[in-house]
C-alpha cells in the first residue's frame, strides 16, 4: 500500500532527493567515501555549500547586499539570536501562534516587546488585520506560516523599521519580495531539506548595530564572514537542501512551486467546505496552503477517532491534528504530490458515505 506523508516536520521530500542523499551517505559522487565522513573543508564538500548557497539566492531572487548562511539548533535558536543581534531598545512582533510566542518570549530577555496585534482571543483561527507597525523599534518580527494552527501570511510587509520573518515551513513555496526584510530564517525540515540545519538569509548591513558584546558563535557576522564553515555545518542536511534546491529548479522554481501548492489546497479545502462531515478551522481569507486544519462537524464529533483510523488504514500519515487544534492536519509541502492530496479527498468522500 502507498504512503503519503502529511506530517507537519519534519515531513516529506520528493523521493529523489532523499534518494540521492542516500547514495551520498554511502558514496559521495564515486570518491569511495561517505558524505558523513568526509572534511567539511575539503575540496569535495566545498562546492556543496556553495551551490547550495547559490541555488538559495537564485530561487528567491535574493538582491545583492544579502548572505545566505546555514547554521544549527533550528528556529528556536533564531528566537534568541535575532534579538542577541537586532535587539537594542524595543522589537514589535505579531502574535499569530504558537511560534511567534516563543520567539517573542526569548526577545524579552534582551529589551522591550510590543505585541502589535494578536489572534490569541480566537485560538489564532485568523491574522489580525489593521494594525501598526511602530516606527520607534528596532525591528518588526512576524511567522508567515503558523504549522499548528493553519494560518498564512502569504504577504510581504511594507514598513519604515526592519523586517524579520520566520518563513520555517513555507519558504519556497511563492516568490518573496527579499528586499523587503532584513532577516530571513527558518527550520528546514518542511520545505527546504531534512532535519538537522537552518537557513538564514542576512542584509549584511543591517548587522553590528547593537551595542551589546555577542557570543561569537551567536553573532551572525561570524558565519557571514566564514561563509557557514566557522564551524563544522551539518553536512548531510545541507547536502539534502542542495538535492531539493535542484528538484525545485528543475521543476520549474518558486513561481511553478506555488501554483501547485494553490492547486492541492483547493482539492482539498473544496471537499472539506463540501464535505458535511467536516469543517475548516481557520477563516477562510487565512487559511494556510501549507498546513490544513479541520476538524469534524460538532455533530459528529464522535467519528474523530474512526475517521483517523480508516484515513490511516487507507496510508494518510500524520493527519492527526496538534493537541492545541485537535482533529486533522494535512501538511502540503513542496514535496506532496496532488495525487496524495486527491488520496485523502478519496478517503474523505469514502467516510461520508459509508456514515
Amino acid at each position: 500500500m502507498k504512503k503519503y506523508n502529511f506530517n507537519a516536520g519534519p515531513s516529506i521530500l520528493p523521493r529523489e532527493v532523499i534518494e540521492k542523499t542516500a547514495q551520498a551517505c554511502l558514496d559521495l559522487n564515486g570518491i569511495g567515501l561517505s558524505l558523513m565522513e568526509i572534511s567539511h573543508r575539503s575540496k569535495d564538500f566545498q562546492p556543496i555549500m556553495d551551490e547550495a548557497q547559490s541555488l538559495l539566492k537564485e530561487l528567491l531572487d535574493v538582491p545583492a547586499g544579502y548572505e545566505v548562511v546555514f547554521l544549527g539548533g533550528g528556529a528556536s535558536l533564531q528566537f534568541c539570536q535575532v534579538p542577541y543581534n537586532y535587539l537594542e531598545h524595543k522589537a514589535a512582533y505579531l502574535n499569530t501562534g504558537t511560534w511567534a510566542k516563543k520567539a517573542m518570549k526569548e526577545a524579552k530577555l534582551f529589551g522591550e516587546v510590543v505585541e502589535v496585534a494578536s489572534s490569541a482571543d480566537k485560538n489564532y483561527t485568523y491574522i489580525p488585520k489593521d494594525f501598526e507597525i511602530p516606527t520607534d523599534v528596532d525591528y518588526f518580527h512576524f511567522t508567515s506560516n503558523n504549522t499548528i494552527f493553519g494560518t498564512e501570511i502569504r504577504k510581504d510587509f511594507d514598513a519604515k523599521v526592519p523586517v524579520i520573518c520566520d518563513m520555517s515551513s513555507d519558504i519556497l513555496s511563492r516568490p518573496v519580495d527579499v528586499s523587503k526584510y532584513a532577516l530571513i530564517y527558518g527550520g528546514a525540515q518542511k520545505n527546504l531539506s531534512m532535519a538537522g540545519v537552518t537557513f538564514v538569509i542576512i542584509k549584511s548591513d543591517t548587522l553590528g548595530k547593537v551595542s551589546r558584546q555577542i557570543p561569537t558563535m551567536l553573532d551572525y557576522r561570524t558565519h557571514v564572514d566564514k561563509g557557514s564553515m566557522f564551524n563544522t555545518p551539518p553536512v548531510v542536511p545541507i547536502y539534502c537542501a542542495l538535492m531539493n534546491l535542484r528538484w525545485v529548479k528543475e521543476h520549474g522554481g518558486v513561481k511553478e512551486m506555488e501554483r501547485r501548492a494553490l492547486e492541492r489546497s483547493r482539492i482539498l479545502y473544496d471537499e472539506i467546505d463540501r464535505n458535511k462531515l467536516f469543517r475548516g478551522t481557520v477563516e477562510p481569507e487565512d487559511r494556510s496552503v501549507m498546513n490544513i486544519c479541520f476538524v469534524m462537524s460538532d455533530e459528529y464529533k464522535e467519528l474523530e477517532q474512526d475517521f483517523l483510523a480508516y484515513a490511516t488504514s487507507k496510508g494518510m500519515v500524520g493527519i492527526k491534528g496538534h493537541r492545541s487544534v485537535g482533529g486533522f492536519r494535512a501538511s502540503c509541502y513542496n514535496g506532496m504530490s496532488k495525487e496524495g492530496v486527491e488520496a485523502l479527498v478519496a478517503c474523505m468522500k469514502d467516510f461520508e458515505a459509508n456514515h
